[in-house]
Formats: C-alpha cells, sequence, structure tokens
C-alpha cells in the first residue's frame, strides 16, 4: 500500500533490479571481453569522433597564438586555394593512378591465395603457408625499406653487384630513384605485404561452405577446377563485393607510410599523393586550415564513392545496406 501511495509499481522496480543484477552477472563473467569491446570504443571515441571537432578549421584561418575557435572564418577560401592550385592536378592524378594500379592489380591477388591455399590437401602444410603470408603484413615499411634498398641500392646493392658480374650493365642504376620502375615496385611491395593478410576474410568465408556441396559435386564428377568455378567462387561473391566497396571507399589512400618512406627528391612528382601533400602543407608549411580542407575534402570523395558503389551493388543484392 505504500508503494502504491509513494506512486511506485513494486512488480517494476524489481524487474528493473533484477536486470541490472544480470547485466552486472554477465559483465564479470565476461569481463575480459567487455574490457576488449571498451577498448575498442574508446579508441573509435577519441580518435574518430573527438578530431570531428578540429574539421572547424577547414573553414577557417588559424593564426598564431589563437585557439581554433578564436580564428576567423574564411568560408571556402581553402577549399578554392586547393582546386585553383597547380598541384591540384599533379596530386589527385598520382593518387588515383596508384590507387587503382594498386586496386586491379593486388584486390585478386588475396582471393587467388586464399583460393589455392584451400586447395592444399596437408592441414599442417595449408597452417605454415598461412602463417608465414601473414608475417609482412606486421613489417613496419621502414624495415621493408632498408632490405629493399640493400637489394636494389647504387652502391652494394645486391642486384647491382649481380648485373655487374654478369656483364649485363657497365655501370649501376639507381633503381630506387627510378620514375618508371617507382609505381610498380610500390604496387608489387604492397601486394606482397597485404596478400596474405587480406586473404584471411575470404578464408573464413570458404570454411563457411558446406561440404556436402562438394561431395555431391564429386558424385557429378566435377574436378578440382570446376568445383572452384561452380561452388567457391559463387560463395565468395558477397564478401569479394563488400570487401571491393570498401576499397572503392578508400579509392583515394594510395599508402601514405609507404610513399612516405620510398620518396625522394627524384621521385618526388611521381609519389606526391593526396596525403604526402596534406602532411607538408600543414606540418611542415604549418597552414593547418588549408591541410585540413584537403584532407575533409579526400573524406567526403571517400563517403560518395561508398555510398554509390553500395547503390551499384544492391542491384545485385550484394550491398553493405
Amino acid at each position: 500500500m505504500r508503494s502504491l501511495a509513494n506512486g511506485k509499481n513494486p512488480v517494476k522496480e524489481n524487474s528493473f533490479n533484477t536486470g541490472i543484477g544480470q547485466i552486472a552477472t554477465t559483465f564479470k563473467k565476461q569481463f575480459g571481453l567487455q574490457i576488449m569491446i571498451l577498448t575498442g570504443l574508446a579508441f573509435i571515441v577519441f580518435f574518430r569522433f573527438v578530431p570531428i571537432y578540429g574539421l572547424q578549421m577547414a573553414f577557417k584561418e588559424i593564426l598564431p597564438g589563437k585557439s581554433i575557435w578564436e580564428s576567423p572564418w574564411v568560408g571556402l577560401k581553402h577549399f578554392r586555394d586547393f582546386f585553383t592550385s597547380g598541384y591540384f592536378g599533379i596530386v589527385m592524378r598520382n593518387t588515383i593512378s596508384l590507387s587503382l594500379l594498386k586496386l586491379c592489380i593486388g584486390f585478386p591477388f588475396p582471393i587467388l591465395f586464399a583460393v589455392l591455399l584451400n586447395e592444399v590437401a596437408s592441414y599442417r602444410a595449408r597452417s605454415f603457408v598461412q602463417g608465414v603470408s601473414y608475417l609482412p603484413h606486421f613489417i613496419s615499411y621502414v624495415v621493408v625499406y632498408g632490405v629493399i634498398s640493400s637489394l636494389l641500392g647504387l652502391n652494394g646493392g645486391t642486384l647491382n653487384s649481380l648485373l655487374l658480374s654478369l656483364g649485363i650493365i657497365e655501370k649501376p642504376r639507381h633503381f630506387l630513384a627510378s620514375k618508371s620502375l617507382f609505381w610498380p615496385l610500390m604496387v608489387f611491395l604492397d601486394i606482397w605485404k597485404e596478400t596474405g593478410w587480406s586473404a584471411i576474410i575470404y578464408m573464413a568465408a570458404i570454411s563457411g561452405i558446406n561440404p556436402e556441396l562438394y561431395d555431391a559435386a564429386k558424385v557429378d564428377g566435377a574436378g578440382r577446377v570446376r568445383q572452384v568455378i561452380s561452388i567457391t567462387l559463387p560463395a565468395l561473391v558477397p564478401v569479394i563485393v563488400v570487401m571491393l566497396i570498401l576499397r572503392v571507399g578508400s579509392i583515394l589512400d594510395a599508402g601514405f607510410d609507404q610513399l612516405l618512406v620510398f620518396r625522394n627528391p627524384i621521385v618526388f612528382e611521381k609519389s606526391n599523393i593526396l596525403d604526402i601533400y596534406v602532411m607538408d602543407t600543414g606540418i611542415s608549411q604549418g597552414r593547418f586550415g588549408y591541410a585540413t580542407a584537403v584532407g575533409l575534402f579526400k573524406s567526403a570523395i571517400g563517403f560518395f564513392m561508398v555510398y554509390f558503389s553500395n547503390k551499384l551493388a544492391n542491384k545485385s543484392g550484394n550491398g553493405l545496406w
């Protein structure tokens, strides 16, 4: 009667307390998993949502001694400066060309690698090859550059020493300073470094295929190639479409860390992509508002590419949303 007089429903109050108790019990049982989730959420909040506040720098002129909020508005001035600058065409050409090369040449490799690895009969051999293929992904491009420079370096490079000893060339060639070889080298290193890691999701999709489909195909007389064409690849289509949409969305990401390490004054014209340009103008020259505008332009292009590529994928029923 006292609870009713106070306007409280004892049934709802007890159910609420019971729900809180169940949540607390579940959290204790899954403490390790919950910490992992909270860590991921904290990362997203601090490195994805909090920096959104700084996007207003794209529309302001950042002045020494003044905060972002105190700086004067300039509207679309930074965007106009970027579009009318002499670097716009060069930067966009390098970024899109190199990114398309990596997409068109490198995207099929993880699919092919996953399909071929799935055909290896020995489980130990398959696990060994799969584990070794992951390793390049965890190697820093600084270390990769050290290895490549020892192989292709001008003075004392292994390749130059071999070609000189065989009489194929008369003097050493500076392979890392060759404009014609720079993009092919970047594409090759990207494929070598990321193929094994990118193949993980395709291997997971292949492992989810019903084995009875392969048994039925064997009964019908289908060989391994026919099974791959008729069963494995069609089952991978939804995953391939999703991964392709994500890659298209990052069409303006041509490999910042890779080109930052491998660029030099001779190949500057080939290595000056959008991210490198943002770093040079924003950090080196102190044009923070201008660099923010260029970065915002890149993000907007990525958003529209994901949106329109997803609309095209929806026509086949394999879109993200």
